[in-house]
């Protein structure tokens, strides 16, 4: 499929920061975003509101998807996040999107941030990021993410189970059979544990210049 710009493709766990620096590069290279993540939860969010087993064929919900269905507020919670990692499972579901987020980068390319961008989606892609970091680090972004307290009453065991949580998403997404989450063969991998968000920024728009050379501009 003929591209009308670069493609970036930027991988990883939830709560390493790829989202954040996925928006970021794409407004520095004026580039259209796609959290492609959304379209995994929207569709785990229907089968939910459905009163069906996210685990149970959701082809049909993934092939009837709407823009607005990705703009709900209701997608952020641990019960949606758990529903998304299930229906992503599903071969017949990542298929019916394939085409949708392929489509996206079309006309002028994009950056697309999820978990199988570099590998399945765009195996092409002009440049591949991973990003990563520690379940523990994770979860306390998560955590402030949600406002809440880390010194709090209670805090610690709720960061431990958010990062128990998070180790099992990341297992289910490396282990399921269609398109699982790995770090592709020609991507950077950029680990954001002691990193800003502005550090993280700058070291990936080193690699888009040093992979696009004059394109990155």
């Amino acid at each position: 499929m003929m591209r009308g710009g670069p493609v970036l493709a930027v991988d990883g766990p939830a709560a390493a920061g790829k989202g954040t620096l996925a928006k970021r590069l794409a407004a520095e290279l004026n580039l259209p975003y796609l959290d492609t993540g959304l379209l995994y939860r929207a569709v785990g969010r229907l089968v939910l509101d459905a009163g069906q087993d996210p685990a149970a064929p959701a082809e049909e919900f993934a092939r009837t998807l709407k823009a607005e269905d990705t703009q709900r507020k209701d997608l952020r919670t641990q019960e949606v996040a758990r529903a998304a990692s299930q229906v992503a499972s599903q071969p017949a579901v990542r298929s019916a999107l394939v085409e949708t987020q392929r489509r996206f980068a079309q006309a002028r390319g994009g950056v697309l941030d999820g978990r199988d961008i570099g590998t399945a989606i765009f195996p092409d892609a002009d440049v591949k990021l991973f990003i990563t970091a520690s379940p523990a680090t994770r979860a306390l972004r998560r955590f402030l993410q949600m406002g809440e307290d880390p010194k709090a009453e209670g805090a610690t065991a709720r960061l431990a189970e958010m990062a128990a949580a998070l180790q099992a998403r990341d297992a289910a997404d490396a282990g399921r059979q269609t398109a699982p989450m790995q770090v592709a063969a020609d991507a950077v991998v950029i680990e954001t544990d002691t990193l800003s968000a502005d550090a993280v920024l700058a070291e990936a728009l080193r690699v888009v210049q040093e992979r696009l050379g004059t394109h990155a501009g």
